[in-house]
């Protein structure tokens, strides 16, 4: 889309709603991760190839969980987008909900749950990791995963803050890097990498804010393409997500 176009376009679109979690999952020794930045991208939208890219990059920054999160909603444009999901959409305007805004565009950054900016602006993206981190509970849990066997061990700590005191944990299935050739639409003939592209959502189980382990199979998170995961713990639940509360990342191979 334009600038103007994601601006003014508002999402008519609803359909299951799905709340990707993250919790810490295991992995060399970091500080807890101190956001999760969601990406709302099209492969049909001419304004997201540079977010993309800065997907990319935050990608590599252990401290920042960045997720790619395909909408459906521009698909009548002239190109299907290949890796949208219905329920990111739905996730999208769920988020606009909350806020009490109409603003649902692409590309569309939503930080720690709760700020939303022009997802290919670096610097108010890195703004609005520092001003989220500032609300009690934002992003204040231990959340472990580990990998044994053909399962997966998350395990979360207990509340640090009243203002995080229960939450939905979820895990997602992420392909790390995704080359699309375009065919149609405002892209065509661009070939563009999507990265940490969320493939699938699981919720793993509610947390009361007392400590808690689950267990996933591993065969319920992998297909064809994933080679990674995210859990995360969030605040309020699918229909009305709240603010990121713990989150983690892992390759699988």
């Amino acid at each position: 889309m334009t600038a103007m176009m994601a601006y003014n376009c508002i999402s008519r679109w609803s359909s299951a709603l799905g709340i990707c979690a993250i919790v810490a999952i295991i992995r060399p020794a970091h500080a807890d991760p101190r956001a999760v930045v969601e990406l709302f991208t099209s492969q049909g939208c001419s304004s997201c190839p540079p977010a993309d890219k800065i997907i990319g990059e935050l990608a590599k920054d252990p401290s920042v969980i960045a997720l790619s999160m395909p909408i459906d909603y521009w698909d009548y444009l002239g190109w299907k987008d290949t890796l949208a999901d219905s329920r990111f959409s739905a996730r999208q305007k769920a988020y606009s909900h909350v806020r009490g805004d109409r603003d649902v565009y692409t590309p569309q950054a939503v930080i720690n749950g709760s700020a939303h900016v022009i997802g290919s602006d670096r610097a108010s993206i890195e703004s609005a990791i520092k001003d989220t981190d500032k609300s009690a509970g934002v992003m204040s849990v231990p959340v472990t995963m580990t990998l044994t066997g053909k399962q997966i061990n998350v395990s979360v700590a207990a509340a640090k803050s009243p203002a995080a005191a229960r939450g939905e944990v979820w895990i997602c299935s992420i392909s790390k890097a995704v080359p699309i050739s375009i065919g149609r639409g405002e892209n065509r003939g661009r070939e563009i990498t999507y990265h940490n592209v969320v493939r699938n959502l699981l919720k793993v189980g509610d947390w009361n804010g007392s400590s808690g382990s689950w267990t996933v199979p591993l065969e319920n998170i992998t297909r064809d393409g994933v080679d990674a995961a995210a859990v995360y713990v969030q605040d309020g639940n699918r229909d009305k997500p709240g603010q990121m509360l713990g989150a983690a990342f892992t390759s699988l191979h």
